[in-house]
């Protein structure tokens, strides 16, 4: 098969949507086995041109990285007029598959598609309104067209069909993976103490208001708290608060070393579609506080201390808990973080388009 797949997201610094879409390539190059021509499509700015070639450094593909000007709009109108069929651009293909960014024609092929969560469509009070427009553009045009819809857990399997109407039998889903690079053993962030540590970019989805009540109410004057992530849509967290250490925007290859320095991972979000840091910061031998909202039910498995997001106290002592477990729950958290892997992630993406 010659399989064409969208990296657009990847002309911007990595956060989770990027870090899958770099995992999962890496793990259908892997999968296939030289069986498969790989080819990673994105029109895109010659800044977002060398973010891409970067993200894509060691993944065994063909680049299809036109330079336009304005390449957001190219996209967002390409993908309303309807016109030109994606083949102009990349050739023949056997499978397109798409992200949340654009949604090209094409003659031919397998049409496919990624759902990362429908939080535009859940919870619009969440996104920016552009966010809202362009995301739920995509799913309805998704919904209709495409063969195949693959996720990122069964919880958005479930929602991707009731919320969307798609059958089941076409949606299918692919697990994150963890790079090598989370693990146990390796350099450390020393604050000068221990820290509490969250990832997540700001916004309201992920709850950072609660975290900084609830790291309030802790009675350790020991803990400092770590935020790691850049400013995102909406009301800001405040963070000036004594003890909190502000890292901002951590690129992936940073992240190990910040997350092997936590005496205690803290993930607060209210809903999200995995949950890819809870599995990172396991993979580096951290005990985790995750959100109690399902949707991080496959992240967490059995071995997180679970707490009510929206209930400072629960958080704070769930905190106090994990640290208490440490023990027990870092080498269960690894375990559990090992059966979690890129080439499985592409493995499922061939037998989807390969059933379809």
């Amino acid at each position: 098969m010659r399989i064409v797949v969208d990296v657009s997201p990847l002309s911007h610094p990595r956060t989770g949507v990027g870090n899958y879409i770099r995992g999962s390539l890496a793990g259908i190059a892997e999968a296939a086995e030289g069986r498969h021509e790989l080819v990673a499509f994105a029109p895109a700015s010659p800044r977002g041109r060398r973010e891409i070639e970067a993200s894509l450094d060691g993944v065994a593909l063909e680049r299809r990285l036109p330079v336009v000007p304005a390449a957001h709009a190219v996209r967002t109108a390409w993908s309303r007029i309807g016109a030109p069929p994606v083949e102009r651009v990349v050739g023949p293909l056997d499978v397109f598959h798409f992200g949340d960014w654009m949604y090209p024609p094409q003659r031919s092929g397998l049409r496919s598609t990624m759902v990362h969560d429908l939080v535009p469509l859940r919870f619009p009070q969440w996104v920016h309104r552009t966010t809202e427009r362009m995301h739920g553009a995509k799913y309805r045009h998704a919904a209709r067209s495409c063969d195949v819809v693959i996720v990122n857990s069964a919880f958005t399997a479930g929602d991707v069909a009731e919320t969307l109407g798609v059958r089941r039998e076409r949606v299918h889903v692919a697990y994150p993976g963890v790079d090598a690079s989370f693990a146990p053993d390796g350099e450390r962030l020393d604050l000068g103490r221990p820290y509490a540590l969250t990832v997540a970019t700001l916004e309201p989805r992920k709850n950072l208001g609660t975290l900084v009540e609830a790291y309030r109410r802790l009675d350790s004057g020991e803990l400092s708290l770590a935020v790691a992530g850049a400013a995102g849509w909406g009301e800001q967290p405040v963070l000036d608060f004594p003890g909190i250490v502000r890292l901002g925007y951590t690129r992936s290859e940073e992240l190990p070393r910040v997350y092997r320095g936590a005496s205690v991972f803290v993930f607060p979000s209210r809903f999200e579609g995995f949950g890819m840091p809870v599995l990172e910061a396991m993979a580096c031998g951290v005990p985790c506080v995750v959100s109690s909202h399902p949707s991080l039910d496959e992240a967490s498995g059995e071995v997180a201390v679970r707490a009510d997001p929206e209930d400072p106290e629960a958080i704070a002592a769930a905190i106090g808990e994990a640290l208490a477990r440490r023990d027990e729950l870092v080498p269960r958290g690894v375990e559990h973080a090992r059966r979690f892997t890129w080439r499985a992630c592409g493995e499922a993406h061939l037998r989807a388009w390969g059933t379809a």
